[in-house]
């Protein structure tokens, strides 16, 4: 009896681990398939046309222009006319200093004041004092002069204006030297002056002008009989 039971719980063990093995060498793939649900659950949202508003919440955007335009050539600080060509401007510095190898001596020192000490002359006279004056003959600009007597300083600066303006010297006998330094040359150059010595009855002894460079004088002498 326990031989037959024995025997029928072998075979009932064998026959499970048999069909156990025999579903597994046989199982069945399922293709999944698509639920119609599943795509239907998120449409697409629709596409909404493009917001050509400038104000988006309640920020402006710039507006993009289309016809923009452009410039035609480089901009330039330098005139083009000036310096379309290279060697212009040299050439023009050539022939502004050509200009002074035009011009006579005379020409020269209007231009650009006498370089050398000028000597207008010594005149006798039997006045007890005369007057001397002097004016910017030219465009006031600026010219200022010192004025001496025998070499001492009388008037250390003189600006010269467009009248005249001056002093009166007590003559000594003898040579009474006056001399007009050239201080500067104003803003256009150069120390332009004219000046007038009259004597004690207001009789005119002399008169003359004056172009000087800086540091150069003019001089007049008049001699007391």
């Amino acid at each position: 009896m326990r031989l037959y039971f024995s025997f029928f719980i072998g075979l009932l063990f064998s026959l499970s681990t048999y069909a156990q093995i025999d579903a597994k060498n046989k199982s069945i793939a399922i293709p999944a398939v698509k639920s119609k649900d599943s795509i239907d659950a998120n449409p697409l949202l629709p596409s909404k046309p493009i917001n050509n508003n400038r104000n988006i919440n309640n920020i402006n955007t710039p507006r993009t222009s289309t016809n923009l335009n452009m410039p035609k050539k480089q901009f330039s600080m330098f005139p083009e006319e000036e310096f379309g060509n290279p060697g212009e401007l040299y050439d023009k510095r050539i022939n502004k200093s050509l200009d002074h190898l035009k011009l006579s001596e005379e020409e020269l020192e209007m231009k650009n004041g006498s370089t050398t000490d000028q000597y207008f002359g010594d005149y006798k006279s039997k006045a007890k004092f005369v007057n001397v004056v002097y004016r910017d003959h030219g465009y006031v600009d600026g010219d200022v002069i010192q004025v001496l007597v025998n070499d001492d300083i009388i008037h250390a600066r003189v600006f010269l204006t467009g009248g005249f303006k001056g002093f009166k010297l007590d003559l000594q006998p003898g040579f009474n030297k006056i001399d007009f330094l050239a201080l500067n040359q104003g803003e256009s150059g150069p120390n332009t002056a004219e000046f007038r010595v009259v004597d004690d009855k207001g009789s005119l002894i002399s008169s003359n002008r004056w172009n000087l460079a800086t540091g150069v004088k003019a001089t007049i002498i008049v001699v007391k009989e």
